[in-house]
């Protein structure tokens, strides 16, 4: 057990998610706790984790979600294992919502260049319908940006993934490749924008990026005969070319690099197959497994294709992390917290003092 390590998860206090600031010590060391001096508070080694309060072993949960992330079904699990099938999915959840937070704290809240970013999504069969998962992808460096689960195709599934996309976007040439649905192009109008401040009173105006190029590829099959038409929405051929050789060293227009990773969702998912009987059953259930697997493609996953001498993984790339994660350490993740302070309600207290004035 070592203190230094480890931060205050209490939102009401000062040194809440400072790590190394000599506020935590040791409260029991049979039961691995430990205290904060600053608010007396005392916590869990595995609070914050995905393996928080887990009656069974760390390591048969670790077996189970790393099974899950490489696409063997749930009815498997539960017969090589014993257990039962609302435990398994029990754990999907939970990782998959521990995921999602490692993925707002590593990636969510960075700002990177970008360079050149491609949207797609994903038609997703379930036991009550039909779900769509749109995804982003950092073409450079392979880095997942994100995703949306919705019930419907529609404009604010393209807007919800284009304000994860401008999040972490950092303002610069920025080349948007999608297919030919036209939701994504006036999403990403609305979201690229700048206000441009005046002194005056009043909402500033909304100005588009100078130095954004959106392109779309559209697929058309005439029988056996597929057509492709390359367009070019917004933006100049000659920043166009220029993005092209940074973010991929050159070539045209295309979508090639989010389709593989649908492929490789639809491969490590098993409910993303095609053709598959572990279909599953709720919007949150996908939504947790897309994260889950999202996190380990960015810290967990090798690329030969980023690096020939060492084994190099997206978030690597992208200048996220230095080291190979293994999915252990990313179920094992602490999330540091930032203070926010408890809003009093009511009157406020009426203080007496000792010659009895209010």
């Amino acid at each position: 057990m070592n203190p230094q390590e480890q931060f205050c998860p209490n939102m009401a206090c000062h040194a809440s998610g400072r790590v190394g600031g000599g506020n935590i010590v040791i409260h029991s060391q049979k039961e691995r706790r430990y205290r904060c001096r600053c608010c007396g508070k005392t916590f869990s080694e595995t609070y914050g984790t995905s393996v928080y309060r887990l009656k069974k072993t760390h390591d048969l949960f670790v077996l189970v979600v790393t099974l899950l992330v490489y696409g063997c079904p749930v009815q498997a699990i539960v017969a090589a294992f014993g257990l039962d099938e609302r435990t398994v999915r029990d754990w999907l959840g939970k990782a998959g919502r521990h995921a999602q937070s490692v993925h707002e704290q590593m990636v969510g809240e960075q700002r990177l260049d970008l360079q050149q970013v491609q949207a797609d999504e994903i038609r997703v069969k379930t036991q009550c319908g039909v779900l769509w998962l749109a995804m982003a992808l950092m073409v450079s460096t392979r880095l997942w940006l994100g995703g949306v689960v919705s019930a419907r195709r529609d404009m604010q599934l393209a807007q919800r993934l284009a304000a994860q996309i401008r999040r972490v976007a950092q303002a610069g040439a920025l080349l948007l490749a999608v297919d030919g649905w036209p939701s994504y192009v006036r999403a990403f109008r609305l979201a690229f924008r700048t206000p441009v401040r005046t002194g005056t009173r009043g909402r500033p105006r909304l100005v588009a990026w100078e130095q954004l190029v959106v392109t779309q590829v559209v697929k058309r099959h005439q029988g056996r005969m597929l057509s492709i038409e390359r367009r070019i929405v917004q933006g100049t051929q000659l920043l166009l070319t220029q993005l092209l050789i940074r973010s991929q060293g050159g070539g045209v227009i295309n979508t090639a690099y989010i389709e593989r990773l649908n492929a490789t969702f639809r491969q490590r998912l098993s409910c993303l197959a095609r053709r598959t009987r572990a279909l599953a059953r709720t919007a949150p259930t996908v939504e947790a497994a897309m994260f889950l697997l999202g996190c380990v493609y960015n810290f967990c996953t090798v690329h030969m294709s980023l690096s020939l001498t060492l084994p190099t993984t997206p978030a690597m790339a992208a200048h996220l992390t230095d080291h190979l994660w293994s999915i252990q350490e990313v179920l094992l993740f602490k999330v540091p917290t930032s203070y926010q302070p408890l809003k009093r309600r009511g009157r406020p207290r009426k203080i007496v003092c000792s010659c009895g004035f209010v």
